[in-house]
């Protein structure tokens, strides 16, 4: 179906159907990334049954997918949703929690509108605002569930040495107020060794997650990092690791070799650097797969001072890694889809019968057609469509009116113009 014909006839029903247990939806006439064309009946959460298109029946409500590509839905690993959407601002940006939880759900849901179903939020905690942007996110995710996932990492600045006292027992207290993961910036503090290794200790003592900002230039540093965290039976992540593009190809490979062996995944920011990142190079993705290092891809800043123009596209974020970094269409979109979803702890999603509803559908007929024009998107969370963006492609007449037969939306008033 091309971009400008209108929505088929019984597309609205989709919109009916609610949460996990309300009802069955079913996709029809989809497209998946191996070619097949294929209904798909979602009930109760998940997956139901896959089938040739037209195979299914439809008991509840319909969604008609021809045209579309249906994928996996991607993840964000690395927002920043307190300090999103401030690059405008004159000034510093307001702190107030009410004006943090509301930059928070702003950012979330336009994550969703490009497909991502979780999101991962760094925030930061210490100083005169101790715990109140965390809290503030925190309600932000509460007041969004049921349209997607945001998970939130407690972020405080310095943990060694006196000045650190008071952050490390605030990260404890971060973690019993419901913070997700710990993880902070190591290079930014005067030990980065002893702060990772602080961060280390805390997710030992309460079972949770670590995801740390480096830039990842020092090896020995990295290296040492790896042997604690390999000892950690929960998952790591640190990113974006541009420095390790810096070092000599033969020890970037021996910190791959490292990383890899310590379960260590790396999320990069493609679409450019955070506020705690001091590097804004180019992470070797293609080197770190290689060696066996699970990637995963984020979006870093939101419109933020640190990047005035980031989308927060996991799309887009797909798009540079295949364009600039080498990947292959697929292997990039991975890296937002399924590495992504595994720094946040979930299970994986395939279009299969038994996995989790998490799905994305773009117009396109192939993995590489949806990187390069992922215009109109549908968003499934939990079973339930929860997010939809259309874009209508038009074009005038050209002078004396003899087109080329060219996609019009069909305005009967329109005597020339799109």
């Amino acid at each position: 179906m091309p971009d400008s014909q209108p929505g088929q006839p019984d597309d609205h029903a989709a919109d009916t159907a609610g949460g996990p247990g309300s009802g069955a939806l079913t996709l029809r006439g989809a497209r998946l990334a191996d070619g097949r064309v294929v209904d798909v009946r979602l009930c109760d959460g998940r997956i139901e049954a896959v089938g040739t298109a037209g195979s299914l029946a439809s008991p509840g409500a319909r969604l008609d997918l021809r045209g579309h590509l249906l994928l996996p839905a991607p993840a964000e690993p690395h927002a920043h949703g307190d300090t999103a959407l401030t690059a405008d601002r004159a000034g510093p940006a307001s702190g107030r929690p009410e004006d943090i939880q509301r930059r928070a759900t702003e950012a979330a849901l336009l994550q969703l509108g490009h497909g991502a179903t979780a999101v991962r939020s760094h925030v930061r905690i210490g100083g005169v605002q101790g715990l109140a942007a965390l809290e503030a996110v925190l309600r932000a995710g509460r007041a969004l569930r049921g349209l997607v996932e945001l998970s939130v990492v407690a972020v405080p600045r310095l943990l060694t040495g006196a000045a650190g006292a008071d952050n490390l027992s605030m990260l404890r207290d971060a973690v019993k107020a419901g913070a997700d993961a710990v993880g902070g910036c190591p290079d930014l503090d005067p030990d980065p060794s002893g702060y990772a290794e602080a961060v280390l200790a805390v997710a030992a003592e309460h079972g949770c997650p670590v995801d740390l900002h480096t830039d990842g230039g020092d090896p020995a540093r990295l290296a040492r990092f790896a042997a604690l965290a390999g000892g950690l039976r929960q998952e790591v992540a640190i990113g974006p690791c541009a420095g390790l593009a810096r070092l000599p190809a033969e020890a970037t490979a021996r910190v791959a070799d490292r990383l890899a062996a310590a379960g260590v995944t790396v999320t990069c920011l493609p679409q450019g650097a955070c506020a705690d990142a001091a590097d804004r190079g180019t992470t070797p993705v293609r080197l770190l797969r290689e060696a066996g290092v699970r990637v995963a891809a984020g979006s870093g800043a939101l419109r933020d001072p640190a990047n005035p123009v980031g989308r927060g596209d996991p799309l887009e974020a797909a798009y540079l890694l295949a364009s600039q970094a080498g990947l292959d269409p697929a292997d990039a979109y991975a890296t937002v889809s399924a590495g992504a979803r595994h720094v946040l702890g979930l299970p994986e999603v395939r279009v299969e019968a038994g996995f989790p509803a998490e799905l994305l559908a773009v117009r396109g007929d192939g993995v590489a057609g949806a990187l390069s024009q992922a215009y109109s998107r549908i968003v499934v969370h939990r079973g339930r469509v929860v997010a939809r963006t259309s874009a209508v492609r038009e074009y005038g007449d050209p002078p004396g009116g003899h087109g080329p037969g060219l996609p019009r939306q069909g305005r009967p008033e329109s005597t020339g113009g799109p």
